[in-house]
């Protein structure tokens, strides 16, 4: 698994079934969940607390979605 920015949270799919809540670069999960909505509930409570972009996977490990809790990369204002 490559390494992640620690400036983010993602929620993956676990190998043995259900969800991690993971930080960037982090070997350990924050997080199991049966179901991913609830990874992505406790995921973006972390990610709001600690001012990180949240990153949700899909189930191929493909991010589907990304949510800023913080530092926005965006430079549009609005």
């Amino acid at each position: 698994m490559p390494k992640r920015d620690p400036g983010t949270h993602h929620v993956v799919p676990n190998p043995q079934g259900g969800w991690d809540v993971r930080r960037g670069g982090a070997d350990r999960a924050a997080g199991h969940f049966d179901h991913k909505t609830d990874a992505v509930d406790r995921g973006r409570e972390i990610s709001r607390n600690a001012g990180t972009e949240l990153k949700i996977h899909n189930r191929d490990g493909r991010i589907g979605q990304s949510d800023s809790h913080g530092n926005d990369p965006r430079t549009i204002k609005g």
